[in-house]
């Protein structure tokens, strides 16, 4: 595993260009009229979207309150030091759980049958397998300090016992966590965008005049946004 691993973790960015392309490959639905009644869709909507912005708020609080250098180096599992601090110390790998529940909610979101049946499970093997080299890798590195970190905090499950006090007594850098989630920001966002106006006519009254509106004022704000936030942080003029 610790091999399937460290494979994953060089290739992972392009992982979730497929994870994302695969939302709308065509499949059966989770929620159907014949189970949930004429309005079935409002189920896939509202718990997609619960789900998925469940997950970008952990990732955002985890980026806010403590920075750790993402990404590895040189395409290989990389740590400089052992950060526990801030959500890292209710669970071990709350970005990767933010992840896991972005990508299941805009699944739901989608009513992908396929993707929430076949393509999370593959997802959630894949993490494992990252995490378990990840964490050789610490505990290589860190030894009797990691191993005394898995034995107090969760690997996967977070949990929340003085979660109040770790906001209460960390500063949240708003910067920093812009800085660092306006990329991943800026597909989710355009990503629920188009599948909320192509997958739910219901929701423009089937009207393809009213759907390419919104397209047309929706996805340039989003990214004027983009290009104006990389502008300010190409520039040095947002810093974290």
């Amino acid at each position: 595993m610790v091999t399937i691993g460290n494979f994953f973790f060089k290739y992972r960015n392009l992982l979730f260009i497929f994870l994302y392309l695969a939302l709308f490959i065509p499949s059966p639905d989770i929620f159907t009229p014949e189970n949930f009644g004429e309005n079935y869709y409002w189920w896939p909507i509202i718990i997609g979207l619960v789900v998925t912005i469940t997950g970008q708020a952990i990732r955002g609080a985890t980026i806010g309150l403590a920075y750790i250098i993402r990404g590895g180096k040189d395409k290989k599992v990389y740590a400089e030091k052992l950060v526990t601090e801030g959500i890292f110390n209710h669970c071990r790998n709350p970005l990767y759980v933010g992840n896991i529940l972005m990508l299941l909610g805009v699944g739901i979101l989608s009513n992908s049958l396929i993707y929430v049946g076949i393509l999370i499970p593959l997802f959630l093997f894949i993490y494992q397998a990252i995490v378990l080299a990840e964490e050789n890798f610490l505990r290589n590195k860190f030894g009797a300090q990691f191993d005394a970190y898995c034995q107090r905090v969760n690997r996967w499950i977070p949990n929340l016992n003085g979660i109040s006090k770790t906001f209460e007594g960390m500063h949240f850098n708003a910067n920093r966590w812009i800085l660092k989630e306006y990329n991943t920001q800026f597909v989710w966002l355009v990503g629920i965008t188009l599948i909320l106006l192509f997958k739910y006519p219901q929701l423009t009254n089937s009207s393809e005049d009213t759907r390419n509106n919104l397209l047309f004022v929706i996805l340039p704000v989003l990214l004027i946004i983009y290009l104006f936030v990389k502008y300010l942080k190409k520039t040095g003029k947002m810093v974290a």
